[in-house]
């Protein structure tokens, strides 16, 4: 209750800084003619990023056949659609009439047939979003039928049993429904894993298809998508250390989980680390000295506070990862994992705000500073995030039953265990306390 009244604190924050815009229009912001995109786009990328950590935990380990995603998939895809709908607030309200927002769409009109510019980036953006969006929502949604019917077997009230009826589909768990169930799970792994990589790619573009020094490169793609990866997980465990407390999976969601998504969260803060550093080679190497001003602007202009934050942590901080103490500790990755969102939140701001300030007219250049409206519409939406998840966490199934029970073998002699091996031969077996369920195969780190 304490977090949802805070969660919904900053959701009335959220509410008055979107009616101050709406009303008054996008000279509340902070923006002026040289820096024409700011907070709001650094933070659409940012949530959109977040985002992206539960598609490929959900998809791509779902291919890959991973099993331990099975305890962490469920909060990943819900964190998934809820950062997607923060991150659409920001260009609706960045357009100043909202009113007209579905003029993104390619739709039939009376107006001289007025269509959109299929060439821009933008517009393969709003493509991209929708699509992802919808895709995920299903996803997600397609998991949850077998848990609620299992919550609508079990509900004791009267209304619980026909919310759960409705949103269960008729689940009755035959052969015939798993079966399916199995089906569309694959084929929506397959249609979203190619999303994991288009949508942040198209993202990139926004930036990377226009000829401002400090956008105009080629390595934006693969870089934004590993920056994204990078922040997702990081949010991912950010939630789940708490709701692992708070719910008590701790049987679930065991050290192992976390210390596998520290390595993935290692290996791709690595990758943004090299960008970093191929960003400023390429530069030199370019021999364009308007690209080369606008990276060293960065590092030690006036916003070299921004560069040097997000050098620290999202290149410095995550290579302590490589510690086995620091993979396996609980409290140092819940610090590491806030730490590496800082981190990105700077990335994004360095390339949009340091790359726009500094133009090839000194006349035109200018400095950005947030207004208070500005701050209170990125708060808040921080604040509709967690007032959503927390919601989710009280009203649906936050692990995935059905396929954690398919994981669990159980033996004779001891319940549910993770092992695959002969409760006899006590010398292979994993590290698990018999009759509980922990939630991955194999100790990865073990020394035998």
């Amino acid at each position: 209750m304490a977090a949802l009244s805070v969660a919904l604190f900053l959701l009335g924050v959220f509410f008055y800084s979107v009616y101050r815009t709406l009303w008054y229009g996008i000279g509340e912001w902070g923006l002026n003619k040289t820096v024409g995109w700011a907070w709001d786009i650094t933070n659409f990328v940012w949530w959109v990023g977040i985002g992206h950590a539960g598609t490929l935990i959900s998809a791509v380990l779902l291919l890959f056949r991973q099993k331990w995603r099975t305890s962490i998939n469920r909060a990943a895809e819900a964190m998934t659609i809820f950062a997607v709908i923060c991150a659409a607030m920001f260009p609706v309200l960045h357009m100043g009439r909202p009113w007209l927002a579905f003029y993104v769409f390619p739709l039939q009109n009376t107006l001289g047939s007025l269509w959109v510019n299929f060439n821009s980036p933008l517009l393969w953006d709003v493509f991209a979003i929708s699509t992802y969006f919808s895709v995920s929502l299903v996803f997600w949604y397609t998991g949850l039928v077998p848990d609620f019917a299992t919550i609508r077997d079990r509900a004791k009230g009267p209304i619980a049993k026909v919310a759960y009826s409705l949103l269960s589909f008729g689940w009755k768990g035959s052969a015939k429904h798993w079966s399916r169930y199995e089906t569309v799970s694959l084929i929506l792994a397959g249609v979203s894993t190619p999303l994991v990589l288009s949508v942040h790619t198209i993202v990139s573009m926004d930036f990377a298809t226009s000829v401002v020094p400090g956008w105009h490169t080629t390595i934006f793609p693969p870089y934004f998508v590993a920056g994204a990866i990078f922040s997702g997980f990081a949010m991912v465990l950010t939630l789940m250390l708490i709701t692992r407390v708070v719910f008590k999976l701790e049987d679930y969601i065991t050290i192992e989980h976390i210390a596998l998504m520290n390595k993935i969260m290692m290996i791709t803060g690595s990758i943004v680390g090299v960008a970093y550093i191929t960003e400023f080679f390429i530069a030199w190497y370019s021999g364009v000295e308007f690209e080369q001003y606008a990276f060293i602007n960065r590092a030690t202009g006036p916003y070299w506070w921004a560069y040097w934050s997000m050098m620290t942590c999202n290149v410095i901080t995550p290579q302590l990862v490589w510690f086995r103490r620091v993979r396996y500790s609980i409290p140092l990755t819940f610090i590491l994992s806030i730490i590496v969102n800082i981190g990105m939140w700077f990335e994004r701001f360095v390339i949009i705000v340091t790359s726009l300030h500094r133009d090839y007219l000194p006349s035109s250049w200018a400095m950005f500073s947030p207004t208070i409206i500005d701050i209170g519409i990125y708060v808040g939406t921080i604040g509709l995030f967690f007032t959503l998840f927390l919601l989710f966490a009280k009203f649906f199934p936050v692990i995935n039953m059905a396929e954690v029970k398919s994981v669990l073998k159980y033996t004779v002699d001891n319940g549910p265990t993770y092992t695959g091996h002969d409760p006899h031969h006590h010398a292979h077996q994993s590290a698990t306390t018999h009759g509980v369920p922990a939630s991955a195969s194999v100790n990865y780190d073990k020394h035998d």
